[in-house]
C-alpha cells in the first residue's frame, strides 16, 4: 500500500512539473553551420599550487630528497651520527648527508622521511627506491630501507615492507632497489637505517616511486591524477602555471631551463605560494623542479594537448612586489623564450637546447606552436617590456602564436588599457582570467557575442565561480560554469581556447579553491566543475550551429526564464549536439525546430547534470555522489529540471 502511494505521488509530482513547464522554442539552423571549433577550445591549466606538484601530480614520495631546502633536513628526522656536506657530485644541488655508525653499539644512525603530510603506500604496490651513495673512506655500508607505519599497533613498524642496498665505491654511483608494499596506510613514513658494521656513507638524491607511474615514466606522474587528466580529453595544455611564472619576487620565477637536464641537477626553487596565505601558511612549500618543462612537453604529448608555456616578461608578481626587470636589461628573458621555442622544436645537431631534449629521451620535436609571454601583469610596465619579446620571437619564428594577457580582471580599467595595447602589439591570442561570483556569470552569457571578429583571439586562460560567501566547491558553481560556456562555444570565432583553474588540490595542503580534482595520498575525486569541462570537451563537435530564441541567443537573458544554450554540429558521425542549462528554479519545456531537417525524425543521447542539493558536491568518501549520467532521448521536444545541465546528442532517425 506504502509502495503504491508513493508511485502515485511521484506521477502527480512528475505531472505538476511538467504543467509549470514553459515552452520554449530554439532554432537551430542546421543549413548554416558556423565557426569551426578549434581542436584547442577546451583544455586545461596546471599551476604549482595547491601541492599540485611536488606531493601532487608528480610521483616522488619524498620531500627534500636532496637535502637543498633552506632548512637542509626539513622533511627528514636524523638520528645518530649524521651530518651535513655541500660538495656532493650535483653543482646545482650540492648538499648529501654523512652517515657514520654510533659508538655506542646499542644506537642506531638513520633518517626518517615524513613524505607530503605523510607517505601514502598501497597494498600490493611496488615502490623503486634509489640513492646516489658513496663510502668516501672505502669499505662496505649496508643501507636498510624501510616503508613504515608509525602508528601502527603491530610488532614491525616495517612490516609494510623492507629492503637492503650495499654501497661498495668510493666514487657516487646510483642504487636501485624495490619494496613491495604488505598493507594500504594513509600517512606513512620512509626510514633508512645503517647496519652497525658498516663503513661511513654518504647519500644524497633519495628518491621513492611507486614503479607503476603513468605511462611507466621513471620520473614519472601519479597514475590516478594523470589519468584524470587523460580522460578530461584536453586539447590545450598551459603550464607551469600562472603566479608561479612570476614568481613573489624575480628571483624566485620559475626558470625553464633549470627544470631540464638530469633531476639530480635541477636546483631547489621557492613556490610563489610559499608566503602567500597567512591564514593557510605552508613554509615547506618548494619546487623541486623534478616535474619540469621536458615533463610537461611530455604529458601534453600524451595526452593529445597543444603544450601552451608560459615564460616570465620581467614583471613579478605585482601583488606582492614592485621588482620589475630594467628594459636595458631583458635580453636574457626573451632569449630564456626563445631558446624555449628551440628546446621544444629545434634540431638536436644544431642547438644545445634541442640536444638537451634529444638526451633526455625525445630526439623529435614537441611541434610547439604557442608560447604565453607574462601572466596577469598590467599597467604600461607590461606591453613596454612585451614588446621586445613579440618583436624578436616573430622574426624568428613567425608561425609560433603569441599570447599576451588582458591583466587580472575581466573588466574595468586594467582591462580597457590592456586590450589596445595587445592589438598595437599585434598578438595572436589575449588571456582573459576571470574568478567571479554567481552573479557575474549569469549576466555574462553574452560576454563575446560583442566582441571584434578581428584581431587577437581570446584565450579565457583562468576562470571558476566563486559563489559568494561559499568559495568552495559544489554543485551550483558548477551549473554557472556550464551556463557561461555557451557563450564560449557558440563564439568559437573569437574564443579559441579556455581552461578552468586551478586544476588540483590536495585536501591538507590546500590554499586556493575551488578546484578540479582533490586528492589525498592515495586516492582522489572529480569535482562537478571537472565534469563540466570532461562535458564540453567529449561534445565538442566540429563546427557552431546558430541557435536562437525569438532570434536572440539564448544566454540568460531577462526574457529566457535562466535558459542558456548553444549546438554544434559533429561531421565525424552527422549528429548534432544540443548543450542547455537550465539555472532557474522552475522546469523548463524546450522544442528544436531544426530548420533544414524539416520533420525528420530524431533520436539520440540525453546526458543530465544535476544535483538535489545545490550546496552538493564528491568528496573523497563518495566520489561518485553527483556525476552526469546518459539515456536514451527521442524526439525534438525536451523538459529540462531546475538547476540542470543536459546536452542532447542526435541525429536523423
Amino acid at each position: 500500500m506504502k509502495l503504491f502511494a508513493f508511485i502515485v505521488l511521484s506521477a502527480l509530482s512528475a505531472v505538476t512539473s511538467l504543467a509549470k513547464a514553459k515552452e520554449h522554442v530554439f532554432d537551430i539552423n542546421t543549413n548554416k553551420p558556423g565557426a569551426e571549433i578549434p581542436s584547442t577550445m577546451y583544455g586545461i591549466f596546471f599551476e604549482d599550487i595547491n601541492y599540485g606538484a611536488d606531493g601532487g601530480l608528480y610521483g616522488e614520495l619524498i620531500k627534500n630528497r636532496s637535502f637543498e631546502f633552506p632548512q637542509n633536513l626539513m622533511g627528514w628526522m636524523s638520528f645518530g651520527d649524521v651530518s651535513l656536506k655541500d660538495d656532493g657530485p650535483f653543482p646545482r644541488c650540492p648538499h648529501y648527508v654523512r652517515l657514520a655508525v654510533c659508538k655506542e653499539p646499542s644506537k642506531w644512525t638513520g633518517l626518517q622521511n615524513e613524505g607530503y603530510f605523510g607517505i601514502g603506500y598501497q597494498k600490493n604496490a611496488v615502490y623503486r627506491f634509489t640513492v646516489w651513495a658513496r663510502v668516501p673512506n672505502g669499505g662496505v655500508a649496508k643501507i636498510s630501507a624501510q616503508l613504515v607505519d608509525p602508528k601502527t599497533m603491530g610488532e614491525r613498524q616495517q612490516y609494510l615492507g623492507e629492503t637492503s642496498i650495499t654501497v661498495d665505491s668510493k666514487d657516487w654511483k646510483k642504487y636501485e632497489c624495490y619494496i613491495k608494499c604488505a598493507d594500504h596506510v594513509e600517512k606513512g613514513s620512509f626510514r633508512l637505517l645503517l647496519d652497525h658494521s658498516s663503513s661511513t656513507v654518504d647519500l644524497e638524491h633519495v628518491s621513492l616511486f611507486p614503479k607503476d607511474t603513468y605511462k611507466g615514466d621513471e620520473n614519472g606522474l601519479r597514475k590516478d591524477l594523470a589519468e584524470a587528466l587523460e580522460q578530461l580529453h584536453p586539447g590545450v595544455f598551459r603550464f607551469p602555471g600562472g603566479c608561479v611564472v612570476e614568481g613573489a619576487e624575480l628571483e624566485s620565477r620559475y626558470q625553464w631551463k633549470n627544470s631540464v637536464g638530469p633531476v639530480e641537477n635541477r636546483p631547489l626553487n621557492e613556490n610563489r605560494w610559499l608566503h602567500s596565505f597567512d591564514n593557510r601558511l605552508f613554509p615547506d612549500y618548494f619546487q623541486s623542479y623534478g616535474l619540469g618543462f621536458y615533463e610537461y612537453f611530455r604529458l601534453a604529448e600524451e595526452i593529445g594537448a597543444e603544450p601552451v608555456p608560459v615564460v616570465s616578461v620581467g614583471l613579478a608578481c605585482q601583488y606582492q612586489s614592485n621588482r620589475h626587470q630594467p628594459l636595458d636589461q631583458l635580453q636574457p628573458y626573451i632569449d630564456d623564450a626563445i631558446d624555449l621555442i628551440a628546446f621544444a622544436n629545434g634540431d638536436p645537431a644544431t642547438n644545445k637546447w634541442a640536444k638537451i631534449r634529444a638526451d633526455m629521451g625525445h630526439p623529435a620535436p614537441f611541434n610547439l606552436k604557442y608560447i604565453a609571454i607574462g601572466n596577469e601583469q598590467w599597467g604600461k610596465e607590461y606591453p613596454e617590456r612585451l614588446k621586445p619579446f613579440v618583436a624578436q620571437i616573430k622574426a624568428k619564428y613567425p608561425d609560433i602564436h603569441i599570447i599576451g594577457s588582458s591583466g587580472p580582471d575581466s573588466e574595468g580599467d586594467k582591462y580597457d588599457y590592456l586590450w589596445p595595447e595587445m592589438r598595437k602589439l599585434k598578438v595572436d591570442l589575449v588571456d582573459e582570467h576571470f574568478y567571479r561570483d554567481e552573479n557575474w556569470f549569469l549576466k555574462a552569457g553574452n560576454r563575446y557575442d560583442n566582441y571584434s571578429r578581428k584581431g587577437p583571439k581570446v584565450f579565457a586562460g583562468e576562470y571558476a565561480c566563486h559563489e559568494t560567501g561559499k568559495k568552495w566547491n559544489h554543485f551550483y558553481a558548477a551549473l554557472l560554469e556550464a551556463a557561461f560556456m555557451t557563450n564560449l562555444e557558440r563564439n568559437a570565432d573569437v574564443v579559441r581556447m579556455a581552461t578552468y583553474a586551478p586544476l588540483f588540490a590536495h585536501v591538507e595542503g590546500w590554499q586556493w579553491r575551488p578546484d578540479a580534482i582533490w586528492f589525498n595520498n592515495t586516492s582522489k575525486f572529480n569535482t562537478c566543475s571537472y565534469y563540466v569541462q570532461q562535458l564540453y570537451a567529449t561534445n565538442k563537435g566540429k563546427h557552431v550551429l546558430p541557435l536562437t530564441m525569438k532570434g536572440k541567443p539564448v544566454a540568460g537573458n531577462a526574457d529566457q526564464d535562466g535558459l542558456f544554450a548553444s549546438a554544434v554540429l559533429d561531421k565525424n558521425d552527422h549528429s548534432v549536439i544540443v548543450k542547455i542549462v537550465n539555472t532557474g528554479d522552475q522546469p523548463q519545456s524546450v522544442s528544436l525546430n531544426l530548420k533544414g531537417w524539416g520533420q525528420t525524425m530524431v533520436s539520440g543521447t540525453l546526458t543530465t547534470f544535476h544535483a538535489d542539493n545545490m550546496d552538493a558536491e564528491n568528496t573523497l568518501d563518495s566520489p561518485q555522489q553527483i556525476v552526469p549520467y546518459t539515456s536514451q532521448q527521442s524526439g525534438k521536444t525536451i523538459t529540462i529540471s531546475a538547476k540542470t545541465f543536459i546536452i542532447y546528442r542526435f541525429s536523423k532517425k
